[in-house]
């Protein structure tokens, strides 16, 4: 029994020491994330490329400007932009829904 306990003792001090290489550093070249937005001097943001494919759920209403000039309240800055009609955003709801 007695070798039994020296032997798990053993094994289990033999893990504690054990190094692992630290986890690679991304390439310097590595693209980064393009901003989803970029926000002109009106304070209307102007939706960019990538296009957001997943957005959370979170009501944070913005007035989206489609591509046609039509204006429509939208739950957040990400579901606008998601919409390839929508061109631009200004926070908050639109003052009439059209």
């Amino acid at each position: 029994m007695l070798r039994y306990g020296a032997l798990c003792l053993i094994v289990l001090l033999s893990g504690c020491g054990a190094n692992q290489p630290p986890a690679p550093a991304p390439p310097q070249d590595a693209p980064r994330e393009a901003p989803l937005q970029a926000e002109s001097a009106t304070s209307e943001i102007v939706c960019s490329e990538p296009r957001p494919q997943v957005c959370t759920m979170e009501y944070n209403p913005v007035c989206a400007l489609r591509d046609g000039g039509q204006r429509e309240t939208l739950s957040s800055p990400c579901n606008a932009c998601a919409d390839a009609d929508v061109v631009s955003h200004l926070p908050g709801a639109c003052d009439s829904d059209a």
